[in-house]
C-alpha cells in the first residue's frame, strides 16, 4: 500500500502501536508491517518525521537507551499522547462508518423536500 494512502491516519497508528509499548523508530515500522499483514511497509521517511512532529506536540516522550552495542531513541506515549489517541479513534470510528455505508449504499437516504 502507498504511504501516502495512510496519510492523515498515520498518527492514530504511530500512538495506538505505541500506547501498547516504547519502541524505537524501527521497531515501530516493524510492528506497522507485522499488524497490517505488510500494508503498511512505511520508509523511515515517513515515520521518523511523524515521531518528531507527535513529540513535539507533546504526545510523545522519548529517550535514549543502549541495546547490543547500538544507541536507540525509544517512544512512548504521555498522557497527553493518551488522550489524543482517543480522539484519533474516535474520529476513525465515524469516518470509516459513513465511507463503509457510503460505498455499500448502506446509509440512511434522506431525501430533500420540494
Amino acid at each position: 500500500m502507498r504511504s501516502d494512502a495512510v496519510r492523515g491516519h498515520l498518527d492514530l497508528l504511530i500512538l495506538a502501536v505505541l500506547s501498547e509499548q516504547r519502541m524505537h523508530g524501527y521497531a515501530l515500522i516493524d510492528e506497522l508491517r507485522t499488524r497490517s499483514q505488510g500494508e503498511f511497509d512505511l520508509p523511515e521517511g515517513t515515520v521518523y518525521p511523524a515521531l518528531h512532529r507527535l513529540e513535539a506536540a507533546g504526545y510523545l516522550t522519548s529517550d535514549w537507551d543502549v541495546v547490543s552495542g547500538r544507541r536507540r531513541r525509544y517512544y512512548r506515549l504521555t498522557p497527553r499522547g493518551l488522550t489524543a489517541l482517543g480522539e484519533e479513534r474516535s474520529h476513525w470510528e465515524r469516518l470509516s462508518s459513513a465511507v463503509v455505508a457510503t460505498i455499500t449504499g448502506t446509509g440512511a437516504r434522506v431525501r430533500p423536500e420540494h
